[in-house]
């Protein structure tokens, strides 16, 4: 048993329990919670309310209540064109909302710029890639770090000001390329790498800002099955070191898999939520998916309505003229 096993004097049980094990905190607490959407987690890190987005007359994003549970892995799953992607963006301040506020650790970020959304510990990765092509790998990660005293523009020409911090951030770089298997890569440009090293990038340049919340938009999109394991294996060990970690994801394995709860949207809204497993069997997220009744059989009513229908097209089609090519109809 190591001293980090122990109790400090100062602090509780259920304290230190939380800092031993988050994950499994988080896990008792939503064992208790109510798989409805909109549902209230007992320690919620990000909160939001009222969400509304519309592109002319297409509303594109209407959230009544959404809240994220601490220290877990939340799946945000839905069909193409339920606004997934646009409340990431909507929340990590790459769009703006016509409504709605939300909080992150109790600090209201509606409306901050992505920048200091960032700096206040909620990082998020794209769908499609953002890694600076013409850069190293490592000179992408350095640009991940905040806070860096060299990007002022008095203080670039004095070295001696910011060296020691530069070459501390190299350090943390170089560490976690090595955690994400590219530091072999290291000095390589960004553009050319594969499609999956990219997500690794992505996701290694997120932790550079030592974030509490991290959102990844499809990070299984385009890879293959080898480095998509590699990719699940990251996304878990972000959550037992304490981070929690909100994706997006339309591989119903992986978020069977490595979720600790599901968030369903269609059309924008919230439709269900609750454990992976519970989610899946909901009808209204078959529906979401495979549209409303797509395996139900026809009722007897159903059934003589739909060949009435057919009987008066088919005696429809018997009655009218035939068109002749001189421009007539027959019989005239």
């Amino acid at each position: 048993m190591t001293p980090d096993d122990l109790p400090t004097p100062a602090e509780s049980a259920a304290e230190h329990r939380v800092r031993s094990d988050p994950h499994a905190v988080a896990m008792d607490a939503l064992s208790g919670t109510a798989a409805e959407p909109g549902s209230a987690k007992p320690d919620p890190i990000l909160v939001a309310d009222s969400v509304v987005r519309q592109f002319g007359g297409l509303t594109a994003v209407n959230v009544a209540h959404l809240e994220v549970q601490r220290n877990s892995i939340t799946a945000l799953i839905g069909p193409n064109g339920a606004g997934k992607t646009t409340l990431f963006n909507l929340l990590t301040g790459f769009d703006r909302a016509e409504a709605g506020a939300w909080t992150f650790e109790r600090r209201v970020i509606s409306g901050m710029p992505p920048h200091r959304v960032a700096r206040a510990g909620m990082v998020r990765t794209f769908q499609l890639t953002k890694a600076l092509a013409k850069l190293t790998v490592l000179d992408n990660m350095r640009l991940g770090a905040g806070g860096q005293r060299g990007e002022s523009l008095w203080a670039a020409m004095a070295r001696p000001l910011w060296r020691r911090q530069e070459d501390a951030i190299t350090a943390r770089a170089m560490v976690l390329l090595d955690r994400f298997n590219l530091a072999k890569v290291a000095h390589d440009h960004a553009g050319t790498l594969s499609g999956g090293q990219r997500k690794l990038l992505e996701m290694a340049r997120a932790l550079m800002t030592s974030p509490r919340l991290v959102m990844l938009d499809e990070p299984m999109a385009g890879v293959n099955p080898a480095l998509a394991q590699s990719l699940l294996d990251h996304v878990r060990a972000l959550r037992d070191e304490g981070m929690t970690v909100m994706f997006v994801e339309h591989d119903m394995d992986v978020v069977r898999h490595i979720a600790d709860w599901a968030i369903v949207m269609a059309a924008g809204s919230i439709v269900a939520e609750g454990p992976p497993a519970a989610v899946m069997a909901d009808e209204r997220v078959i529906d979401a998916y495979l549209g409303a009744h797509h395996d139900a059989p026809l009722s007897l009513e159903e059934e003589e309505q739909r060949l009435a229908e057919a009987e008066v097209s088919m005696v429809a089609e018997a009655e009218a003229p035939l068109v002749t090519e001189e421009g007539g109809t027959s019989g005239s």
